[in-house]
């Protein structure tokens, strides 16, 4: 027997902004309904409107009451790395006193002194850490949280990390494979590495069916846009989604690319030109856009008013890694799209359930409260308009996922 969710005082289904595809976010797009029910069963939303309006082939169902609370649906997080062993708090200093990120790297820090820690962490070690950074996510109101591999650079440490990722309890999590995260330290050149991820490692991914996802970090003094194309070609004849982290500290063209080979997402998304901002919102493509890294690296936001306003599609994430974004707090993110972004709190709420949604390739199942998808959602302490204004505020009172509250 199904579930009635009763005496919620407004549900915002974000239905309107589902049926724009998260494009052009106005106020009413949040889609309000006052005294509202959302009737479950099996995980799914049969009937959500006016309690007034209940159908009659429901009214046998068990009721629940939301204590006249708001309910919103509940968040996508599209951008994680939430895998990995190791500290990075001491490269904080080192970025305060004025070295860059590419120093770092070149240092032996950044991302070669995680991979160093990463390899050595167990796997029963890894899934603990992890499961911890999990249960933080869905106290937040996370219910679909996409996960990185890529601290590993060999193919051990990333079967490691992704054998984690499926392993994570809570959220649905999307595992993304990244092996090209870096050059390998076994590897002499970024050719040679690709060719072993393409031959060895993309083909492993997909046999063990640990992730449908790929991802490439093509910026200068990473992989070249040459060598990413060729890597992302062979993976989406493997039939992988594509995903590339995207004109984050300079352009390299990596948008363009993205759009061109159809990703899923452009993730960053900074140093864009008028003509790859043209390219970008006339595609199916959307922007993630993450502004946590953006101040902890001390790199400029992305141009998301230009975005927004020429129709492109925006989702936000945290980009939670031991480096350049440590913070898990979606709060901070929000805070920051509003005041240093310009974004209005409507398109805040939308690029976190229905941008984020299609960055993943999820919008059919979560993004908004409609009939037929997961009842996914969120409870709230107070009011929705008190959302993403106080940093470390967790509005999140429970978080239910397909119809089931979740424990963290």
């Amino acid at each position: 027997m199904g579930t009635i969710f009763t005496n919620i005082s407004e549900c915002l289904t974000l239905a309107p902004a589902m049926a724009k595809k998260g494009r052009r976010i106005a106020s009413e797009d949040i889609g309000i309904i006052k005294s509202a029910v959302i009737i479950v069963e099996r995980g799914k939303i049969l009937w959500l409107g006016k309690e007034t309006r209940i159908p009659k082939e429901f009214q046998k169902f068990k009721k629940h009451s939301l204590k006249k609370k708001t309910v919103i649906p509940a968040f996508t997080e599209c951008h994680t790395h939430t895998v990995f062993g190791g500290s990075r708090a001491e490269e904080f200093e080192l970025k305060n006193t004025g070295i860059s990120y590419e120093e770092i790297g070149k240092r032996g820090g950044g991302i070669y002194s995680t991979v160093k820690a990463t390899r050595k962490t167990s796997l029963e070690k890894l899934l603990l850490l992890s499961q911890e950074r999990v249960s933080r996510f869905v106290a937040q109101g996370v219910t679909t949280l996409e996960v990185k591999s890529g601290y590993g650079l060999n193919w051990k440490t990333e079967k490691k990390m992704l054998e984690v990722a499926n392993e994570l309890r809570g959220p649905k999590v999307v595992p993304t494979f990244l092996g090209a995260h870096a050059l390998s330290p076994e590897f002499d050149s970024y050719e040679d590495y690709v060719t072993e991820l393409i031959e060895n490692q993309l083909p492993k991914v997909k046999k063990l069916k640990l992730a449908h996802r790929v991802d490439v970090f093509l910026e200068r003094n990473y992989f070249s846009k040459k060598l990413a194309q060729k890597y992302l070609k062979a993976a989406q004849r493997m039939g992988f989604d594509l995903v590339v982290h995207a004109d984050q500290l300079s352009r390299t063209g990596a948008t363009a690319l993205a759009v061109q080979m159809k990703a899923l997402s452009a993730d960053h998304a900074i140093e864009l030109s008028k003509e790859d901002i043209s390219k970008l919102v006339k595609s199916e493509t959307t922007s993630v856009l993450l502004p946590l890294a953006d101040f902890y690296i001390k790199t400029p936001y992305p141009p998301a008013r230009e975005i927004i306003d020429r129709g492109g599609r925006v989702a936000l994430a945290t980009d939670y890694n031991p480096g350049s974004a440590p913070s898990q707090d979606i709060s901070t993110v929000g805070v920051l799209a509003r005041v240093e972004m310009k974004m209005t709190l409507a398109e805040v709420i939308a690029a976190y359930t229905v941008g984020s949604a299609f960055a993943l390739g999820e919008e059919s199942r979560v993004g908004s409260l409609e009939v037929g998808k997961d009842a996914d959602f969120l409870v709230l302490n107070g009011n929705w308009r008190e959302l993403f204004h106080s940093i470390g505020q967790n509005s999140v009172s429970e978080t239910w996922k397909s119809g089931k509250k979740l424990n963290y």
